[in-house]
């Protein structure tokens, strides 16, 4: 029989996964830990101990400063690493440059601050971008023209000195999420000015997708554009060639580590990312839309949600992320410990 057999693999498969250790051997790589997890948190500034359900992202809430710290020591407890914080300002005056996200009425200052005292140990990242705190809602400086296009060049010196508010604030990391040409290196160049250079690392939202999976997080952020949308500074979605270059771009500018957003739709180009720049940490951010798809699949008796979960998050560690951004991630961490 053995002289008939022509397979490269004559003996087949199967012998080599035939129990549970020899099945995570085979998975090496894709294992979930604590540390591959980071969790998003939207923070209000309507009170400090606010709690606002969100109703598009059932099981999610925005925090107050003092609220967050609450809800964070039970998933410290359970091994939780890191954070993403974003600013949900509701009582600020929104201009056209954004100018509000880099001063103290931005309650991520004080969310970071208090978060840093109570946990010195979590690592605090901030995302980076205009869109909150601009009257228009786009992520730049607009031009002032019939189309009310962006002025990259304008939007650059908004973006590194909102960055540098953050490092201030004793955050670890800054998170340019805006999609503009020249950010990350404009960011690495006021960090270093200001003796920021080795304390605050760039995550890039380098290869950040045009997509209708952040709609959920559009209302959670109360984030959206007054008119318009974003399709002229985020990738179109069919695009492999933008992607590469995005990637290309942010690394050139010293981007400390680099994000695919959103994720399971997108694994092809976290793979291609993740081999061509293989020494840089790869974020998969895990959006809105992906969570509401699983729990409203769930509720409604389509899969069991852990065990797809778990499938989906190991399938974006088997496409190369090191960490996976998920509003699940309080449910995960109680799943592993």
């Amino acid at each position: 029989l053995l002289q008939e057999m022509t397979s490269s693999i004559p003996f087949g498969l199967h012998s080599g996964y035939k129990n549970e250790t020899l099945r995570l051997w085979q998975s090496s790589g894709s294992e979930l830990h604590p540390h591959n997890l980071m969790l998003p948190l939207f923070i209000t500034d309507e009170s400090p101990d606010a709690k606002q359900d969100i109703p598009s992202l059932p099981g999610v809430s925005r925090w107050g400063v003092n609220s967050v710290l609450e809800f964070l020591r039970p998933n410290v407890e359970n091994g939780l690493s890191s954070v993403l914080l974003f600013g949900v300002p509701e009582k600020v005056e929104k201009a056209g440059d954004g100018g509000a996200g880099e001063t103290d009425d931005n309650p991520v200052m004080e969310a970071v601050r208090r978060i840093k005292k109570e946990f010195p140990n979590l690592t605090v990242a901030c995302d980076v971008c205009l869109c909150p705190y601009t009257s228009h809602g786009h992520c730049g400086v607009l031009n002032d023209d019939a189309e009310g296009s962006i002025n990259n060049r304008a939007t650059l010196p908004c973006l590194a000195s909102q960055a540098l508010a953050f490092a201030r604030a004793g955050c670890d990391i800054v998170a340019p999420s805006d999609m503009m040409d020249g950010r990350v290196l404009a960011i690495k160049n006021k960090l270093a000015e200001h003796g920021f250079g080795n304390k605050v690392s760039v995550l890039s939202y380098a290869v950040k997708f045009s997509s209708s999976f952040y709609g959920p997080f559009r209302d959670a952020a109360k984030s959206a554009p007054t008119f318009g949308d974003r399709k002229r500074y985020q990738l179109p979605c069919g695009s492999r060639g933008l992607a590469a270059r995005a990637a290309q771009r942010d690394v050139s500018e010293g981007a400390d580590m680099l994000m695919v957003k959103p994720g399971l739709a997108y694994l092809d180009l976290v793979r291609e990312t993740k081999n061509s720049f293989p020494h840089h940490p790869m974020f998969i951010y895990q959006v809105s839309g992906e969570y509401a798809m699983l729990y409203h699949g769930a509720a409604n008796g389509a899969f069991n949600l852990e065990t797809t979960l778990m499938e989906v998050l190991t399938s974006m560690r088997r496409a190369g992320a090191d960490v996976i951004i998920s509003y699940f991630t309080p449910r995960v961490l109680e799943m592993i410990k």
